[in-house]
């Protein structure tokens, strides 16, 4: 299994040959390899692992994963807090 992180494409251009662009994923624009991608345009969203945009996805698809992972930020953060105050508690 592996995580596809949405981005958001800002620039396209060429790079040693391949299609590159750089992407926005909430605020953090990567260099990402768009070969894979060629239908993709600037504004487009891409679902993007290890550099590599795996495919395109529409603007609704990338704020559900958005909002997915925001959940899980948001889970992980109360189980961390949840086992600070335990730890409190025991020692």
């Amino acid at each position: 299994m592996c995580l596809g992180v949405p981005g958001r494409v800002l620039e396209i251009y060429e790079k040693d040959g391949l299609a590159t662009g750089k992407v926005d994923f909430g605020g953090v624009a990567k260099e990402v390899c768009l070969a894979y991608t060629p239908e993709v345009r600037v504004d487009d969203y891409v679902l993007v692992h290890v550099g590599f945009a795996l495919s395109a996805i529409d603007e609704a698809e990338a704020n559900e994963v958005f909002a997915l992972l925001q959940e899980y930020v948001e889970a992980d953060e109360a189980v961390r807090r949840e086992e600070g105050s335990e730890k409190g508690k025991t020692g």
